[in-house]
């Protein structure tokens, strides 16, 4: 009797919310997959594809349950100011994806399941058209390269080193910089080296912090 009531009450439909939440989770599936697909494969980002499958659905949960109810939808702006990412976003390119997770969730949680659609359809295609030019119109398949320099040192090797990467990668793209434990870490997109080219390239990155020392990572 009081769970009928209270049932009532909230005008709560377990068959609309059903397909909300599995809609939901459809698309954070889709959003998890583009996201590898575009993005993940070829870049260094904080890893918040992991969160993606569990996020879509808690989000159309509780856009479901505060859409009738004001209080309700002031508190959840309190309830979520104790969410922090552990791990700093560094590149932009991720909020777009957490962006589009939010939007499609919402999307589900207000029955806008047209809209949610066009929209995964846009990005997809617009990721695509992005691949290709930055892609199949180049002579060499891009790739990535994370360099880690001491703060203290860096100044003093900044332009050496910028002077020395535009000399010896090809189509070279500054992607992200951040500064994270006394550590400056900068992500550059480049055409991909031969083998023999890169070990040469490791051997002159080495000497050229000397007698410091510069952590990188080449993908």
């Amino acid at each position: 009797m009081l769970a009928a009531s209270f049932l009532k009450s909230s005008n709560f439909n377990l068959t609309e919310t059903m397909i909300a939440i599995g809609f939901s989770l459809i698309a954070s599936v889709a959003v998890y997959i583009i996201y590898n697909l575009f993005y993940g494969s070829r870049n260094i980002g904080a890893g918040v594809d992991r969160s993606f499958i569990i996020a879509g659905p808690a989000i159309t949960a509780l856009f479901l349950g505060i859409q009738s109810s004001i209080p309700l939808s002031l508190g959840l702006l309190g309830a979520l100011s104790f969410v922090r990412f552990r791990t700093p976003v560094k590149d932009p390119a991720e909020i777009g994806y957490l962006l589009l997770l939010i939007a499609m969730s919402i999307g589900a949680a207000t029955s806008t399941y047209l809209i949610t659609i066009v929209l995964f359809i846009v990005v997809f295609l617009t990721l695509s058209i992005q691949w290709l030019i930055s892609n199949r119109f180049s002579f060499r398949i891009r790739t990535s390269l994370m360099i880690s320099v001491d703060k203290k040192v860096f100044p003093e090797i900044e332009s050496k080193l910028a002077e020395f990467l535009g000399s010896r990668l090809s189509n070279l793209t500054l992607r992200t910089m951040s500064v994270m434990d006394d550590r400056v870490s900068i992500h550059y997109q480049h055409q991909i080296m031969s083998p023999s080219e890169k070990v040469e390239f490791v051997s002159e990155l080495n000497k050229l912090a000397e007698p410091g020392k510069i952590d990188f990572f080449a993908g």
